[in-house]
């Protein structure tokens, strides 16, 4: 704890696996007293009244009521990335707490990982480095081949920040974007990218070479990739998702991928994350995984930071929040 000249600001905790990112703590520390879970904890009757707001970092600190009742000052929560699955916004507004999120940092960094998975699965990159490495390799077999990119048809499911900047990188690959979303894009949106609306997400499924999750989780999206839905897929499809692991049916995606319903899936989320070390996705080749690394780049992990900082002091100081999250 430092200088209680400055406002008191809950993080889970300064290192470790649950620490908040290390590059981050310097700069808070110039504007804020970082306060962590286990002191808190320790002292919550002298520190609770103290604290104003609480920097999230990979989902942690978690916020329930009983952290809330004990925060009698907090006026808020703020978030990095755009997911909010793990916040009871309803619970935050009834204790008339704000809450702010950093969407634009990391839209781009998101996007580009997703096009990063399609073309690695797509080409086989990860079996082909496999190959190109392991000491029994005397010969490159060829018949090695994937899936073509270039005019294949790509169908986007959540067409928000991050899935419009897929379909803008798509789009230099030639590709032929298909789109499942709540609301139909703007006309203009549409064929800035040259995007096709599906009402249907079955449909999509059904035209889509390569299907990339780009949706938030809520109870609505939770299973909507399972069984069925990938049964209406090519069976030459690829599934990409860098949303939330809990948007497909894991056990539905490990037999469609063993039994060749589809051909190749590769994510940067599941559920839980890390996988169990035994969970049958990690024996799959056809399989490519990434630890949750769609936002991890130097540049979108400064530009979360410097949101973070602003959103937190313009609620202490009751000015209008960046990146405010309105409970509808």
């Amino acid at each position: 704890m430092g200088d209680w000249d400055l406002p008191g600001v809950l993080v889970s905790a300064l290192e470790g696996p649950s620490g908040i990112c290390e590059d981050h703590v310097a700069e808070l520390q110039k504007h804020f007293t970082l306060i962590t879970m286990q002191e808190f904890l320790d002292n919550k009757a002298q520190l609770g009244p103290q604290i104003q707001a609480v920097c999230i970092w990979g989902g942690k600190p978690a916020i329930t009521q009983e952290l809330l009742e004990g925060l009698p000052a907090l006026k808020i929560v703020a978030n990095p990335g755009a997911g909010l699955d793990h916040l009871d916004l309803k619970l935050l507004a009834s204790f008339g707490v704000k809450v702010a999120n950093t969407p634009q940092a990391v839209s781009s960094p998101t996007a580009d990982m997703g096009m990063a998975l399609l073309l690695a699965a797509a080409r086989r990159v990860v079996e082909g480095h496999q190959l190109a490495i392991s000491p029994d390799t005397q010969n490159f077999p060829t018949n090695w081949m994937g899936q073509e990119v270039t005019g294949a048809t790509l169908g986007i499911v959540g067409m928000g920040r991050i899935g419009y900047k897929v379909a803008q990188r798509a789009r230099a690959f030639d590709m032929k974007i298909l789109y499942h979303n709540r609301r139909r894009r703007k006309l203009e949106e549409e064929e800035a990218v040259g995007a096709s609306y599906c009402e249907s997400l079955d449909d999509l499924l059904r035209h889509s070479d390569f299907v990339m999750l780009a949706v938030s989780l809520t109870p609505q999206t939770q299973g909507l990739i399972g069984r069925r839905e990938l049964r209406l897929m090519k069976p030459t499809a690829i599934l990409v998702n860098i949303g939330r692991g809990l948007l497909i049916d894991q056990d539905a995606l490990v037999g469609a991928l063993q039994t060749g319903v589809i051909t190749a899936a590769a994510l940067d989320v599941s559920h839980p994350e890390p996988l169990p070390r035994d969970h049958p996705l990690l024996k799959l080749k056809n399989v490519t995984l990434t630890p949750h690394i769609g936002s991890a780049t130097h540049q979108a992990r400064r530009q979360v930071m410097e949101n973070l900082v602003g959103s937190i002091l313009a609620s202490l100081r009751g000015l209008p929040i960046p990146n405010e999250v309105l409970v509808t």
